[in-house]
């Protein structure tokens, strides 16, 4: 079981930590919703969960529910920067198709 983040994805959390210095982690987390099912949470926390698994990556610890555990384990969280916009992209490889606009995704 793992969820690792990139350099650039790592060096972007590093500074929302920064600016929230009693944040703990990243939580990374799935919720149903949108045209294909799933849709990822992805958010600085505070506290940590009964059911969290943790996780270490590049020094920086990932919270995920153990029930979306399943739907995210082994994915590998970038952080994209194009022209004036950025943001964080998933690669997942539970993911069997994603609805047209990006904003879902379905599992086997």
């Amino acid at each position: 079981m793992s969820i690792q983040l990139t350099d650039a994805a790592a060096e972007r959390v590093r500074g929302f930590l920064l600016e929230e210095p009693e944040a703990l982690g990243l939580r990374f987390a799935v919720k149903k919703t949108g045209c294909s099912g799933w849709a990822y949470q992805i958010d600085l926390t505070r506290a940590v969960g009964e059911d969290d698994a943790v996780f270490d990556s590049q020094g920086i610890r990932v919270f995920v529910p153990k029930t979306s555990l399943p739907l995210l384990d082994g994915t590998e969280i970038d952080f994209i920067r194009q022209g004036l916009g950025a943001r964080f992209e998933f690669r997942n490889p539970n993911v069997k198709g994603e609805c047209g606009c990006g904003e879902s995704f379905t599992t086997a």
